[in-house]
């Protein structure tokens, strides 16, 4: 099985890409990659820019990679109770070359934030919006206060109880 796993973020520190990387490796028997946003950047969407120049070959080098995916793994990092605007910027492009971004995979969508809400304002927007998209969302998963609740040196989640949860998803739904 492959995982393409990702955070939704081009911080080159991101809590969620640190978060999607933990829950991918507890596929024991996947192959797993983990996609930088950062080399899907590509100007501000816009219709008028998309006439001039078409679809974006980045934007298809992203949807290749969901391609090649048998489940995906994405961690939603969360700006003003939504999508980043890097993530939504590589979203937008994508879906004019394929509204169903992410083929019809199955996907364990996470989200993760310091704060105590774990990015679910932006969890509940892309749980309701990603099916329209492709997604099939086998299960979600919020880390609430990533920095009390995940061991960065060890790269994983250091609260036994939400360890144990994210854990117990991956052995049922997957």
């Amino acid at each position: 099985m492959k995982i393409i796993a990702f955070g939704a973020s081009t911080s080159n520190n991101s809590i969620n890409k640190k978060l999607a990387t933990y829950a991918a490796s507890l596929f024991e028997t996947a192959t797993v990659e983990v996609l930088d946003l950062n080399k899907y950047t590509m100007p501000l969407f816009d219709v008028d820019l998309e006439m001039t120049i078409g679809e974006h070959e980045v934007a298809q080098a992203f949807l290749d990679k969901i391609k090649e995916a048998d489940l995906l793994v994405v961690s939603m990092s969360e700006h003003n109770g939504n999508y980043t605007a890097a993530f939504k910027n590589i979203f937008d492009w994508s879906t004019r070359i394929n509204a169903k971004v992410f083929q019809d995979k199955p996907m364990l969508l996470m989200a993760t934030s310091p704060g105590a809400r774990g990015g679910s304002s932006v969890l509940e927007i892309a749980k309701n919006a990603f099916p329209r998209y492709g997604a099939v969302i086998k299960a979600t998963f919020s880390l609430p206060s990533f920095n009390e609740n995940f061991d960065i040196e060890r790269g994983q989640i250091s609260n036994t109880q939400l360890d144990n949860d994210l854990r117990g998803i991956v052995s049922l739904q997957f």
